[in-house]
């Protein structure tokens, strides 16, 4: 049977686990600060106003938060917009008559990410 170690807490606590493995056959780490992906090109700004809503008719009394107003995006453009707030938000919601239906008040979230995709929201309604 192998040498066991003593477990009867005699022993120093400055012990070194690793002392006995065998490096040979291992590549040296690179020298310097690691190498960092190219940052991706930001999106193209003022890419023109949006207008969020809350509205309540109609729903059953559910609030959605709808996002209007597009111009020069297209349907496939939209609904990768309306996932990434949807994960944002942690919530439902699609894409409906060329405007992006989100299930809550999530107008704050919704804004933060169109601002960061180079749109202009503005809150409007009440």
């Amino acid at each position: 049977m192998a040498d066991k170690l003593s477990t009867d807490g005699a022993g120093s606590l400055a012990q070194n686990p690793f002392a006995a493995l065998n490096l040979t056959g291992l590549k040296e780490a690179p020298a310097g600060p690691p190498k960092q992906a190219p940052k991706p090109e930001a999106p193209a700004r003022n890419r023109g106003r949006v207008d969020i809503t809350r509205e309540k008719g109609g729903r059953g009394g559910k609030t959605v938060t709808v996002v209007d107003g597009f111009t020069g995006i297209g349907l496939p453009e939209k609904e990768q917009l309306a996932k990434r707030i949807r994960g944002a938000c942690g919530c439902g919601g699609t894409v409906k008559e060329g405007r992006i239906e989100i299930q809550g008040d999530q107008r704050e979230t919704v804004a933060r990410i169109l601002s960061e995709a180079g749109f202009r929201p503005v809150f409007a309604g009440g």
